[in-house]
């Protein structure tokens, strides 16, 4: 207990380390118990950051923030539309055909891995073969499940979906326009002492920005160069393909292979074991190579860099805890973690407590 009770007096004595303590516990405790409630918020926030941007250049035009918020929310609106009424329609059509050339696919799938077994009878078995397609067989019937359930959730929810796209654009509109209101009103309730954590914020919050809207231009940027590519090489589902590429960003390392797999299925169910095939799949390596070395870089210059390790270490840490939003949020939650590392005070090990120095 005194190893505890030295730990906690040389570390928490001073008033402005207890005070981040309790914002960041509060936060968490927030995020954690609420973000079901509160989704439409921090969807919100999030469009806001994105925002924030144009907002603040549109002002240095010299025009009045509350017509500058108008502009940039119309705008955003206007392109939300052109968005859900051209390309969605597009995206369920290659999806529904996908599904629909799934028997074939499997059938295909079946008669190639019971050539297996001849051709390579040292390493795979008939019976292994059996074995695998009545594993994909289970794992298709569960999905087809799962996606029956989704679409009827998705009927029955369909109130909270127009609920969304009324509230959401409302919130962002007055988070733009009152947001030196709202962070006066929140500072009024924290304490005046407070020089650790408006440090920490200040850091945190620039990185933030910049992270959200680095993001959101990195999905644009390569799925749109992704559906050219796809396109251009007659690559089916081209615009399903290059949705799932431009999302893969969204989870650093992990999202660039998964998606590798269905590009890699349709390439193959379409032209084989070929040379359009290897074409397709050096073009999807290259993309994903200029992302990593090029994009990457030049978008999120001002973003502390992270270790790999901590980077995938926080995407299974906060994207199983806040799911998507964990996900997506996973850099800028593990910047404020080093953030706060950085400014949370340090004593030197070897220094006594201060009761036994005064004792000596």
């Amino acid at each position: 207990m005194d190893v505890i009770r030295n730990w906690f007096r040389r570390y928490f004595n001073d008033p402005q380390v207890i005070i981040l303590a309790v914002l960041l516990l509060l936060g968490f405790a927030v995020i954690l118990f609420m973000g079901d409630m509160l989704a439409p918020v921090l969807a919100s926030v999030v469009l806001a950051y994105l925002l924030e941007g144009l907002v603040a250049r549109l002002q240095r035009w010299h025009l009045p923030r509350l017509l500058a918020v108008a502009l940039v929310v119309a705008g955003f609106l206007l392109l939300l539309v052109l968005i859900l009424f051209g390309m969605v329609p597009q995206l369920s059509n290659q999806l529904t055909q996908l599904f629909q050339q799934l028997p074939v696919m499997i059938s295909d799938g079946q008669a190639l891995l019971q050539h297996l077994p001849e051709e390579y009878p040292a390493f795979i078995t008939e019976q292994q073969v059996n074995e695998i397609m009545a594993g994909l067989r289970r794992e298709i019937t569960n999905l087809g499940q799962q996606v029956f359930s989704v679409s009827l959730a998705s009927v029955f929810n369909i109130i909270a979906v127009l609920v969304y796209v009324v509230l959401v654009p409302v919130l962002v509109f007055f988070f733009l326009k009152d947001k030196e209101r709202i962070f006066a009103w929140i500072a009024g309730y924290l304490p005046h002492e407070r020089g650790l954590s408006t440090r920490v914020w200040h850091d945190v919050n620039a990185q933030v920005a910049n992270y959200v809207r680095g993001k959101v231009w990195e999905i644009l940027i390569v799925g749109g160069v992704s559906y050219i590519t796809f396109s251009f090489m007659g690559l089916q589902y081209a615009l399903l393909l290059a949705t799932l590429v431009g999302l893969s960003v969204i989870i650093p390392y992990i999202g660039a292979a998964v998606v590798t797999i269905p590009i890699a299925l349709v390439a193959y169910f379409q032209w084989g074991w070929g040379a359009q095939f290897a074409y397709v799949m050096i073009a999807y390596g290259v993309i994903q190579a200029l992302d990593g070395n090029v994009l990457v870089p030049l978008l999120f210059s001002e973003v502390v860099d992270l270790h790999p390790i901590a980077i995938i270490v926080a995407v299974l840490v906060f994207g199983g805890i806040w799911g998507l939003w964990g996900l997506f949020f996973a850099i800028p939650l593990a910047t404020l973690v080093q953030a706060v590392l950085k400014a949370w005070p340090r004593h030197d090990a070897a220094e006594p407590p201060q009761e036994e120095a005064g004792q000596e």
